[in-house]
């Protein structure tokens, strides 16, 4: 269904133009101090705060996740651009050869960290303002996901960091204690999404669709949990969701059509708004082989160059699809062929619905999905005891008969269907996850839970290497200290951080 999303287009307009009006011309507050406790008066004001908070995660869907999330892994690579190598950091990041100085990662930084600053400058005035307690409820709760989820991203990415949970008021309080443990890192996401799901409403109506909710608190929740391999509360977290009535939509390509916005199986998902300068999604662009002029984007008005042809689909990807899964048509497209070289050069086709203007497309980005939660629940219970037949088995393949997959089962006389103990169904989940959710950024996290990547990504490293001769030498030498990104050497030097080992 269509949505208004005019809230996050406030968001990033709002606050500053408020926080001005708000100063007496002759009596202004000195440069060098933060002007929260001006800014927060009303509670137009701290709406406006979450929805600054939420704008954050515009920016960072159009880059820094994917980058981290799907090419990181084995699921996507880059079109190597040999007459413009301007953004040669990013193949690094796809290479395992990123440096802490490497300007993504430290854009990653930054931007997580000015998320959560948002995020703890609404805590800090909430409770301070007068409203219902309906209203500073879901303020909170918003404020208390979204830096829970930033969090998540952050410890799964660099280990332990510096955790940050009140506004900075002053230069002086600009320094953090150091860097956290990743239990303590995770003590604070469990308790921020914890309470975000006390307090968050089932579901919005309107203007307010697509906000974060008690669902999108829940299957966070049962995501961290199933990390930690705590699967008895992730069972218990990811159960509650199962009753908000959420559903698969029949048409699994629909699912990420414009139209289709926040529909009955979205959880959580990046609003971008086709029509505005700032708020428009352009994956369409960026995941474009940059040979393809045209052909792929039918925009004749827009020039490809350095900034396309990145989140490739790998051979690997490719090759990952069973005979029949409508998937994968609705995932990549096979369909380019490079003028140069002749060959084939696969592309995302899962956002690519069309441009509203040069440049700007109306598609979302799925963070969370229904199928991740049957998934989950699924690999817990396995994970708790393997059992031929039970609810694990009718989870999995709910999934799969949406793809048009035949059943998956126990003693089946089709060796590829056969799943007959823990380990076999351990499996069986992990593959279907990464078609079901291909170019969605779960693959990289889900190669780390399961303790696969280091195995995964050598083997992926040396078909990448044999299949294309300008990789740099050095590069998927990937051993245990290699999974976790160096902290920002910006960080390191200007916030006395420890250095993660490279």
């Amino acid at each position: 269904m269509k949505i208004n999303i005019k809230y996050i287009l406030i968001s990033t307009l709002a606050i500053s133009i408020t926080v001005g009006c708000k100063k007496d011309f002759l009596n202004q507050t000195p440069e060098a101090t933060i002007v929260g406790d001006n800014f927060f008066k009303t509670e137009t004001d701290i709406k406006q705060a979450v929805n600054g908070a939420y704008s954050s995660l515009i920016g960072m869907g159009l880059t820094s996740y994917w980058l981290f999330g799907e090419m990181r892994s084995d699921n996507t690579t880059y079109q190597y651009n040999g007459t413009d190598r301007g953004l040669e950091q990013r193949e690094f990041v796809d290479e395992f050869l990123s440096s802490a100085t490497a300007p993504p990662i430290q854009q990653y930084w930054q931007e997580s960290y000015t998320a959560i600053a948002h995020c703890n400058d609404v805590l800090d005035h909430v409770g301070k303002i007068s409203m219902s307690d309906a209203a500073k409820n879901q303020y909170t709760g918003e404020a208390e996901l979204l830096r829970g989820f930033h969090y998540f991203n952050l410890v799964r990415q660099f280990g332990g960091v510096p955790i940050r949970i009140t506004s900075t008021q002053s230069p002086g309080d600009a320094r953090s204690k150091g860097r956290a443990t990743e239990a303590d890192v995770y003590k604070q996401i469990v308790a921020d999404l914890t309470d975000a799901a006390t307090k968050l409403p089932a579901k919005y109506t309107g203007a307010d669709i697509g906000r974060v909710t008690q669902g999108t608190a829940f299957t966070l929740l049962g995501k961290v949990y199933l990390t930690q391999k705590n699967y008895a509360d992730a069972l218990t977290a990811l159960r509650k969701v199962t009753a908000l009535g959420y559903t698969m939509l029949p048409d699994y390509k629909n699912v990420f059509d414009p139209a289709n916005k926040n529909n009955s199986e979205s959880i959580f998902e990046i609003q971008y708004l086709g029509s505005q300068n700032g708020l428009s999604s352009n994956f369409l662009y960026q995941f474009a082989p940059w040979t393809s002029g045209s052909t792929v984007t039918g925009d004749p008005g827009t020039n490809l160059g350095s900034g396309n042809g990145y989140n490739i689909p790998t051979q690997d990807m490719v090759d990952a699809y069973e005979a029949g899964d409508i998937r994968k048509d609705a995932s990549l497209s096979l369909s380019f062929k490079d003028p140069t070289s002749g060959k084939v050069v696969p592309y995302v086709i899962k956002y690519n619905h069309g441009f509203v203007d040069r440049g700007k497309t109306n598609d979302d980005f799925p963070i969370l999905r229904y199928p991740d939660v049957l998934l989950m629940i699924a690999e817990c219970l396995n994970e708790q005891g393997f059992a031929a037949g039970g609810e694990a088995f009718n989870l999995l393949n709910q999934v799969r008969t949406r793809a048009h997959l035949p059943a998956k089962t126990a003693g089946n006389t089709d060796a590829a269907l056969n799943v007959s103990n823990q380990a076999a169904f351990r499996d069986a989940i992990f593959q279907e996850r990464r078609v079901e959710f291909a170019f969605e950024n779960h693959r990289w996290y889900d190669l780390l839970r399961t303790g696969k990547a280091v195995e995964v990504m050598n083997a992926h490293g040396v078909r990448q290497m044999a299949q294309f001769s300008t990789i740099p030498a050095g590069s998927y030498k990937v051993t245990t200290n290699k999974l976790l990104l160096p902290i920002p050497q910006r960080e390191v030097t200007l916030d006395n951080l420890t250095q993660n080992p490279q």
